[in-house]
């Protein structure tokens, strides 16, 4: 209940929405629904409940079965929480007599039973949810005025820009996790980038664990750019360090992110500086050569839980790199997720060698962005770009990228043709 409220103290925000996830019922989330409850009854009309639920199709009966919703809401009420807005999923639309039956047995209002039909693309839905003025019926439960309905003009600007993007631009995601969800922030960020490109990125998931020197080319042909992913310990680590290599050797526009600007390190270490047995301590704690280590104050830290760097983070950027192109500003702040960071004992041998370390943190002199400027874009961070990417806002870097990759691309192109 305090962390809820925090939000709104701390950061003085209008509205604070906070979702309890899983299924009503479940063990796990019954603290969280009490917590809710409970803060329902202190803040009165200051906090309202909005249930979401699915209503199946039975494709055999052709009908839409509103039981699963009732039920739903039936053990919401038990553990007494009343939902003042009920938001339907559903694969067919929704006729008023069902909407009409849904508030009647569920106790809510007929016209704060919204439908959230399937649409193209999840950018739409806010626009579906304006249309049936969702917005102004959560005003009027908080006794708020309710004004001029927002055009919504950027968003609408973006998904025109969007929908009339029709060339495409592949980039393949080189990761260990085969969930489509496990990088989704990344998937959604290349998204923004390439419609603001007017292109249409399409990602090809690259397993790490299965990648060898001998399947690489084949892994990556065709790809215009590269995603060495983030994520935490050993599997699929050497074939991050293989496309980082492949990308390198073939001039492939390449993002490393966190642990993947950690594998373009280690490479580099490999490969030019020739330190052939360089490691992460993560992964070797014996690596006579180190150039990923533990950062200082973790040394003596040793349960894993909650001693990570996380948050936000200045960094000054080098003038005159790719990097600072990108964000056309020397100061940036990024949000990070990693207890492990480059070894600054090995700067001056990186930099003489091509590896730029353009990006440090002012007060720490840790390393977060390496570049290398010779190549068409090979940047690596030690941040996490894709946690403050928007749909109105997207990340520069990812920007920068997407546009080298379209270039890298088009130019490709343009060789086949020629030859």
């Amino acid at each position: 209940k305090r962390n809820i409220k925090l939000m709104g103290k701390k950061y003085k925000f209008d509205f604070v929405i906070t979702e309890i996830g899983g299924t009503v019922g479940d063990i796990e989330s019954l603290p969280f629904l009490e917590a809710i409850r409970q803060l329902r009854w202190e803040l009165g009309k200051d906090a309202i409940n909005l249930h979401l639920t699915y209503v199946p199709y039975l494709a055999a009966a052709k009908e839409l079965k509103t039981k699963p919703t009732q039920t739903s809401v039936k053990q919401l009420q038990s553990l007494g929480i009343q939902p003042d807005i009920l938001v339907l999923r559903t694969e067919h639309e929704l006729n008023a007599d069902i909407r009409k039956k849904v508030a009647h047995f569920c106790n809510v209002d007929e016209e704060a039973v919204i439908q959230s039909l399937d649409m193209p693309s999840i950018y739409e839905v806010p626009l579906s949810m304006q249309a049936q003025k969702l917005d102004a019926i959560i005003l009027r439960k908080m006794n708020m005025p309710v004004g001029e309905t927002p055009q919504l003009g950027p968003w609408r600007s973006f998904l025109d820009r969007r929908n009339k993007a029709t060339e495409i631009v592949h980039i393949a995601l080189v990761g260990k996790y085969d969930l489509q969800d496990a990088y989704k922030s990344i998937l959604e960020s290349l998204a923004h980038a390439g419609t603001y490109n007017d292109y249409k990125v399409k990602t090809h998931f690259v397993n790490s664990e299965k990648l060898t020197r001998e399947n690489v080319e084949e892994q990556l042909k065709g790809m215009a750019g590269v995603v060495i992913c983030p994520g935490f310990g050993q599997r699929g680590i050497e074939g991050k360090i293989i496309a980082a290599e492949y990308t390198r050797t073939h001039d492939i526009p390449t993002f490393g992110i966190c642990l993947g600007m950690q594998m373009m390190v280690i490479e580099f270490a490999r490969n030019v500086l020739g330190y052939v047995d360089a490691n992460s301590r993560e992964m070797d704690e014996k690596t006579p050569h180190n150039v990923i280590d533990i950062m200082e104050e973790q040394k003596n830290i040793t349960q894993m839980g909650g001693t990570m760097r996380l948050g936000a983070y200045d960094c000054d950027v080098r003038e005159g790199s790719k990097t600072f192109e990108a964000y056309g500003q020397k100061q940036i702040s990024e949000r990070h997720r990693h207890r492990y960071e480059f070894n600054n004992q090995y700067i001056k041998e990186y930099e003489k060698a091509g590896m730029q370390c353009v990006g440090t943190n002012p007060d720490s002199n840790l390393v977060e962005i390496v570049e290398i400027p010779t190549l068409k874009w090979y940047i690596g961070t030690q941040f996490h770009p894709e946690y403050s990417s928007t749909v109105l806002k997207p990340h520069p870097l990812f920007l920068s990228f997407v546009k080298a990759a379209i270039e890298n691309s088009l130019s490709t192109k343009k060789q086949s043709k020629d030859k």
